[in-house]
């Protein structure tokens, strides 16, 4: 099978092609928001390094979030598009299995938090376990970096952070005396192409938002000072 992995969630764009051959790519493409820009150029040029044309893709694995807004936006209708105009498989993954299955793949075992940046302060965390598979221990959410760190300060068992949420707020969480922090800040691609070959396909996707864009929590701040 030959896939194609979307990773748009965060600030960095990400591609990866995995052929039926067994080479693969993943790659970082762009770390400037300029999704929309790169995307379908990176797509198209790591598909040539494979040996392998558009219509040769059985199957397009994108990351539905949570994470930002705009790129969320930008990665899943390529996504979709990919899939529609080529007749190819459609899965979905998102941003914080990723990092878990990315940090299983490399060793890293316990307690695990996948910390996605949300700005304005806030992360978005999912916990997991991290043993002989990697099984989840709760649910997407958002919350505020300090009060994800104060909440593990509470646990006596050592924990693992990850992710450019875990990076930017590092000072909260490196406060802890139980907690280490995993260098993987882009949810890697190489996990999204091991998940997306064994996942049932889906016909359509819907992003993870988990809060109003930007824009929307701005303009409703406004009215509410008014």
């Amino acid at each position: 099978m030959n896939i194609v992995a979307i990773e748009t969630a965060t600030s960095a764009c990400a591609v990866g092609v995995r052929a039926s051959d067994g080479f693969e790519l993943a790659r970082v493409v762009d770390e400037q928001r300029r999704h929309s820009e790169v995307l379908t150029a990176a797509i198209s040029a790591m598909l040539g390094e494979a040996g392998l044309a558009p219509r040769d893709v059985n199957r397009v694995v994108v990351d539905r979030g949570p994470g930002l807004f705009t790129g969320l936006r930008v990665g899943v209708a390529t996504a979709l598009a990919f899939a529609q105009a080529l007749g190819c498989e459609l899965v979905a993954v998102t941003s914080l299995e990723m990092l878990a299955h990315g940090a299983h793949a490399r060793g890293v075992r316990g307690s695990f938090v996948s910390c996605v940046d949300g700005r304005r302060g806030e992360v978005f965390v999912q916990e997991f376990e991290l043993g002989e598979g990697v099984f989840e221990r709760g649910v997407p959410e958002v919350a505020v970096a300090a009060h994800v760190a104060a909440r593990w300060a509470r646990h006596d068992g050592a924990v693992t952070f990850a992710g450019d949420g875990a990076e930017r707020y590092a000072d909260d969480f490196d406060a802890l005396t139980n907690a280490q922090r995993w260098s993987q800040r882009v949810p890697p691609v190489s996990a999204a192409l091991a998940l997306g070959a064994t996942r049932v396909p889906v016909a359509s996707v819907t992003p993870l938002y988990l809060r109003d864009a930007d824009a929307v929590a701005n303009f409703s701040t406004r009215q509410h000072r008014a």
